[in-house]
């Protein structure tokens, strides 16, 4: 049996950090292929900018300064948690090794929670509205006098073809507070005397959003060339209200697990299943996302 003592409860501190950091360096997310940081300083952050397609124009007479969109976009930050107990006893009998592989499986889900978040608003995009009050992915989003489709329709497997080559992706990730490592594994801690357990756990303050809808086109159709060609068409043609072309580049492909096949063979095989040159291939980098 070990005595607790101080000394002992620092060197497990320090021994369950270790195991948290191990499993955090175990995980490579991708949120930040799809998505942008931005840092939050409040509660709140608006991004009504968003109504405003940065564009350059030929200097004749004043400046035209863009202002804010009418309609507010912005992003609430969230709070979340993730906790381990370990009980007391287990201390004085010396059984810590059985926790070793849950603080490294907190490290594990804290450094893929990013991701988590961010491709399941991907996937929510068909019905989650953006900054112009459409849906992310719609049929009818509002440019100058007329409507612009970035939903290729279809019923099936959702995928997705993304403009990431500029500073703001097509989703936002807010940061507020970064997820660390804490715990309450003091003797006299109410935890610790009306439950026989220390706590120790992580926390953090973020939450996803929406940026330019025009660099995101999603479809359900069938993943296969024709489809393909289709989406780069359509995001290729996208203008601003002014008429002026966008230059967008699609550069991305994003897919489940189920549709990995499909978009090897669409953009990284070199030939098709016939044998010919697959005209298709290194068109775009392929993301495969077990989150969607």
């Amino acid at each position: 049996m070990s005595a607790i003592t101080a000394a002992l409860l620092s060197n497990l501190f320090t021994g369950f950090k270790t195991s948290f950091q191990g499993g955090f360096a175990g995980v490579a997310p991708t949120y930040q292929r799809i998505a942008t940081v931005v840092p939050s300083s409040t509660k709140t952050e608006d991004y009504g900018w968003l109504g405003n397609w940065p564009k350059i124009r030929e200097w004749l007479g004043d400046r035209q300064v863009n202002e804010l969109a009418a309609s507010k976009y912005s992003i609430t930050n969230r709070t979340f948690e993730t906790t381990v107990g370990v009980d007391r006893d287990d201390i004085e009998d010396d059984r810590l090794g059985i926790y070793t592989p849950m603080f490294q499986e907190l490290g594990r889900s804290v450094a893929a929670f990013p991701d988590s978040l961010v491709y399941a608003l991907l996937a929510a995009g068909f019905t989650t509205k953006c900054y112009d009050g459409q849906y992310f992915f719609d049929t009818d989003h509002p440019v100058g006098d007329g409507v612009v489709s970035n939903h290729g329709g279809g019923a099936g497997t959702p995928w997705f073809l993304l403009d990431t080559s500029r500073a703001l992706k097509p989703l936002i990730y807010q940061s507020r507070r970064p997820f660390g490592f804490t715990g309450l594994d003091k003797p006299t801690d109410p935890n610790v005397f009306n439950q026989n357990k220390f706590v120790y756990g992580s926390d953090g303050r973020c939450n996803v959003g929406f940026g330019f809808w025009q660099m995101a086109f999603g479809s359900k159709q069938t993943l296969d060339a024709s489809g393909y060609e289709a989406a780069r068409a359509a995001m290729m043609a996208l203008k601003d209200d002014a008429g002026n072309p966008l230059g967008l580049k699609p550069d991305l492909l994003v897919v489940p697990g189920t549709l990995e096949g499909a978009a090897r063979r669409l953009v990284v095989s070199e030939l098709t299943g016939g044998g010919n040159t697959n005209e298709w291939a290194g068109s775009a980098e392929l993301l495969v996302s077990q989150y969607l």
